[in-house]
C-alpha cells in the first residue's frame, strides 16, 4: 500500500517522517536526508552542478589541502558526497521507501569545510518493495548518478570509472549492512551481484560492474576496488587500506 500524500505534499509517514525510516544503528542518515525545508543552507542540487557552486566549492577545498591536485580533491569530496545520498538511500529501500533522488528536485549544504553536510528533498518519498540490489540501484544511476558523474568529470577531471568506484564502496557497504539474513564465513557477500552482472534491471549498463572485488590472501577475504580513490595524493589524508587498489597504498 502506498501512503497518501498529505495536504502539503509530503508522503504520510507519520509525524517524524524520514526520522521513523532512518532508525537504529543507521539513525544518522536522518542528519543526512531530510525535507528540503528543514536543512539550513540549502541550495537547489542541479544549479550547484550546472552553475559555478560545484568547481569554486571545489578549487576552495584543494587550495585548503595545500593546493592539492583538483582531481584528487574533487575525487574526495565525491566520497562524502555518495555517503551521504547512497547510504541513506539504500538503508530506506531497505526499509521498504523509495526517496526521490531526482538530481533537480533536490537540495544540497555544505559543510564549513565545503564538504557535503546534507541532501533536501522535495518529500518523504513513497512505498516500495526492497527488491534486489540491482532493482534497487537502477533509479539511482538513472535519475541522478549518471548525470552528476558526467558533471564531475567535466568540471573537475576525475574520470567516470573512478567516481562509479567512490560511488560503489558506499552502496556495497549500505546494502551488506542492511542483510538481514547474515551468514558466517568471509565468502558472504551480498551485493555481488551489483559488481558481477553487465546489465541494470531495466537491461541497461551497469556502470558499478567489475568495481568490487573479493579476494583472499593468507585464509582472509578482503573486498578490494577497481580505481584507486586519489586520496594518496592529499596531505594527512589516511590510506583506505587493503581497499586500495594500488598494492603499495594498502600498507601506507
Amino acid at each position: 500500500m502506498t501512503p497518501a500524500p498529505s495536504q502539503d505534499g509530503e508522503t504520510a509517514f507519520g509525524p517524524q517522517g524520514l526520522k521513523a525510516v532512518f532508525s537504529g544503528e543507521h539513525a544518522w542518515c536522518g542528519e543526512k536526508m531530510m525535507l528540503s525545508r528543514d536543512l539550513d543552507g540549502a541550495m537547489p542540487l542541479g544549479a550547484f552542478f550546472e552553475g559555478d557552486g560545484f568547481l569554486a566549492t571545489i578549487d576552495r577545498f584543494a587550495a585548503a589541502q595545500g593546493g592539492a591536485d583538483r582531481r584528487a580533491a574533487a575525487s574526495f569530496w565525491s566520497l562524502y558526497y555518495f555517503s551521504a545520498l547512497a547510504i541513506p538511500y539504500i538503508v530506506a529501500r531497505r526499509a521498504e521507501t523509495a526517496l526521490p533522488v531526482d538530481l533537480d528536485a533536490m537540495t544540497v549544504a555544505l559543510a564549513d569545510d565545503g564538504l557535503p553536510r546534507a541532501f533536501g528533498l522535495p518529500h518523504d518519498g513513497d512505498w516500495s518493495e526492497s527488491g534486489n540490489l540491482l532493482t534497487v540501484v537502477t533509479p539511482l544511476v538513472e535519475r541522478h548518478l549518471a548525470r552528476v558523474v558526467a558533471l564531475m568529470k567535466a568540471r573537475a577531471g576525475i574520470s567516470a570509472k573512478l567516481a562509479w568506484n567512490n560511488a560503489a564502496v558506499y552502496i556495497d557497504y549500505a546494502f551488506n549492512a542492511t542483510e538481514s539474513a547474515a551468514q558466517p564465513g568471509g565468502g558472504f557477500w551480498p551485493s555481488r551481484d551489483l559488481f558481477e552482472c553487465p546489465k541494470l534491471a531495466d537491461g541497461s549498463h551497469n556502470p558499478f560492474h567489475g568495481c568490487l572485488r573479493h579476494d583472499v590472501e593468507d585464509g582472509e577475504t578482503l573486498c578490494r576496488r577497481k580505481v584507486c580513490c586519489l586520496r594518496y595524493m592529499l596531505p594527512g589524508i589516511p590510506s583506505c587500506g587493503e581497499l586500495c587498489a594500488l598494492p603499495e597504498q594498502r600498507k601506507q
